[in-house]
């Protein structure tokens, strides 16, 4: 932990500890998201949905490490039992029960809308109180904004060859 780190910033730490660790859940929930969903899928284009997948639970890995590391600075532990991701999400988890690829895509398209509202609200919470935390979230943001736009442009092209199928 870092004393001087710890000092400058502008907020409750244990708040901030406590949006940090609900952040860290939220990745691993995601990254687990993705990566099942890349294993099970089925459906037309399943292959460049699933590859997309995969890119993006690397990336929700990425995430979940930011924060580790942030938290850590921050003189917290990360969540250390996976059992707690849950109750500490902000974020749903949604398990690929139906496997389909347009049912797998808005599973995550909402997971990634829920994403990108969670990291706003923790950069609103940290502007001008902690611009480290703040610059991990927008930096989190910009590829969660970038997800949701992956995805969406993959279901209208599924959905743009079905209605040309027909």
């Amino acid at each position: 932990m870092g004393t001087r780190g710890r000092e400058i910033v502008g907020m409750d730490v244990d708040e901030l500890l406590r949006l940090l660790n609900g952040a860290f859940a939220s990745e691993w929930l995601a990254y687990y998201q993705y990566w099942l969903g890349a294993k099970v899928i089925k459906g037309p284009m399943k292959d460049a949905v699933a590859a997309e997948l995969n890119l993006h639970a690397t990336e929700e890995l990425n995430h979940a490490t930011l924060l580790a590391d942030r938290i850590v600075q921050l003189g917290g532990a990360p969540v250390l039992d996976p059992k707690e991701w849950f109750p500490l999400s902000p974020c749903a988890y949604d398990a690929p029960a139906d496997p389909y690829v347009t049912v797998l895509l808005e599973q995550n398209i909402a997971g990634e809308q829920c994403a990108i509202s969670a990291y706003k609200n923790l950069m609103d919470i940290t502007k001008d109180k902690d611009m480290v935390t703040y610059n991990i979230a927008l930096t989190i943001l910009e590829q969660e904004v970038e997800h949701e736009e992956d995805l969406e442009s993959l279901l209208e092209d599924i959905e743009l060859m079905s209605s040309r199928g027909r």
